[in-house]
């Protein structure tokens, strides 16, 4: 089992930044993928930032050059660094992490772009 939580959601003003954080405890020995994803009232769920299997990193087209994701293997953390946020990046964070075919989530913070 893999448990994962989330923090540094809330409320800010477009153009303004976040950092939000995923700590992941219990069973992380070799898990082979992490990101966040996000999820828009009435939208599905998608990809936001992730290392993939391969240890490299897929970025949402909608975001890149605005947000980057970073991981600190000591603190088993994995960091979503987000400026120049916009309206439309309001949702509901969630941190992801796969292991053997297995796939874990946390629940989720909200953030809020809006002045």
């Amino acid at each position: 089992q893999v448990q994962l939580v989330e923090s540094g959601g809330g409320l800010v003003q477009p153009g303004g930044s976040l950092r939000l954080s995923c700590a992941a405890s219990g069973s992380i020995f070799r898990i082979n993928a992490m990101g966040w994803y996000r999820q828009a009232p009435g939208n599905q769920r998608e990809l936001v930032a992730a290392f993939t299997t391969g240890g490299s990193t897929d970025v949402a087209d909608s975001v890149k050059g605005r947000f980057t994701i970073s991981r600190d293997n000591v603190k088993n953390t994995v960091y979503l660094q987000m400026n120049n946020l916009k309206p439309e990046d309001t949702a509901v964070y969630y941190c992801n992490a796969r292991k053997n075919g297995l796939t874990y989530w946390g629940k989720g913070t909200l953030v809020t772009v809006s002045s």
